[in-house]
């Protein structure tokens, strides 16, 4: 029962704000090929730099010495609580917007570099760490943050349409109440994504750098 409130009101709220949802995803995906294109824009000797650091990493991974699960897991559901209370505390106010949508953007950046530098460095065995190592978790995050950031978005210009016409509809509180309930219903979202990311992703890594 629980369950079909919560999906009938993302849909609603999907339905609600299609188009700026539609601009939320376009400029994320702008960021990824933003990303990508800087990996080849950085020098040679940042790349070593890079590739240096890279194997560390992974002969840490290799290893089993990286940090305890129970550890990553924590720093990362931290990590993510931080992020979706700025974007939350954002939509609170009408000087957000920029800010939100330069979030939103820079996400898509980290991920597009990540992927990028990881393919630029090692072809297909780059991209096959790249499936293991930032893909699964961010099929949880990457939607959660435009969800979030697009109804964060919305809620802020409804404040300013409701300042500038004075409009006497729906309380601005019961759409606080509403846009506070998504951002919990999301936060929860994100302790599968931190669970992946601990838990599953080094297991995954650890098979393919095994491979390397």
């Amino acid at each position: 029962m629980v369950r079909s409130r919560v999906g009938q009101t993302l849909q609603q709220k999907i339905k609600e704000n299609s188009s700026l949802y539609l601009f939320t995803i376009v400029l994320f995906m702008m960021g990824v090929g933003f990303g990508a294109v800087v990996v080849n824009s950085i020098g040679l000797t940042q790349k070593q730099d890079l590739f240096m650091y890279m194997n560390q990493f992974f002969q840490e991974v290799k290893t089993n010495n990286i940090a305890d699960p129970m550890l990553a897991f924590q720093n990362s559901l931290g990590n993510y609580f931080k992020y979706i209370g700025f974007l939350w505390i954002l939509g609170l106010s009408i000087i957000g917007i920029p800010v939100i949508l330069m979030m939103v953007f820079l996400k898509g950046v980290m991920v597009g570099f990540t992927v990028g530098f990881l393919v630029d460095q090692m072809q297909w065995q780059g991209f096959s760490f790249a499936l293991v190592s930032v893909l699964p978790q961010n099929l949880i995050v990457v939607p959660v943050i435009i969800i979030i950031a697009t109804t964060a978005l919305s809620f802020s210009m409804r404040m300013i349409q409701n300042r500038l016409k004075k409009q006497n509809g729906v309380p601005v509180y019961y759409h606080l109440i509403s846009y506070s309930v998504l951002i919990l219903i999301m936060l929860g979202a994100t302790v599968v994504a931190a669970g992946i990311e601990a838990f599953i992703s080094p297991n995954l890594m650890r098979h393919i750098i095994a491979s390397l």
